[in-house]
């Protein structure tokens, strides 16, 4: 269910409203599931694994970036996370509140900072993930084994081919 109508419902109403026109409909179905996909899951894992740990999705995804790339430039982590360097700035302010990260100067660029987590923010990240990834299991539970590589392989040939654009 999205929104106050079914997936099938809305599949319909897009097929009336578009069915004179000229459109690659397999593409927008693929498109438009790879988004309302990614929309569900996403609150899925804010209303289970992040409910309670003070963390939005854009603070988490900002703290996994400086934990699987240690210390950081603030561009880089922006990018990583796919988010402006305006609203990184934001999230850093609020993790370092929750002494989660930490900024330090560049150590060979006065007028640069670096990102890093801070002990607190290891033990957060080390204590969250197998959480997390349960719940990823979860979400990817009624698809088997080859059904998953499928659709990992599947959406890194997308990624690739908008990186290459």
């Amino acid at each position: 269910m999205t929104g106050h109508h079914t997936l099938r419902q809305t599949e319909e109403a897009i097929g009336q409203r578009l069915g004179g026109l000229n459109v690659d409909f397999e593409a927008m179905w693929a498109v438009s599931n790879i988004y309302r996909a990614s929309s569900a899951i996403r609150n899925h894992l804010e209303q289970t694994v992040l409910r309670d740990t003070g963390l939005t999705w854009t603070g988490f995804v900002v703290m996994w970036v400086v934990w699987i790339w240690g210390e950081s430039e603030p561009r880089h982590v922006a990018a990583e996370a796919g988010i402006s360097k305006g609203t990184l700035t934001g999230v850093v302010k609020t993790l370092e509140s929750y002494r989660h990260l930490r900024r330090f100067p560049h150590p060979t660029d006065g007028r640069r900072v670096m990102l890093a987590l801070t002990p607190t923010g290891e033990r957060l990240m080390l204590g969250l993930f197998p959480e997390f990834n349960r719940q990823e299991a979860f979400v990817v539970k009624k698809l088997d084994s080859e059904r998953r590589r499928d659709l990992a392989t599947s959406l890194r040939h997308i990624l690739e081919h908008l990186e290459n654009t």
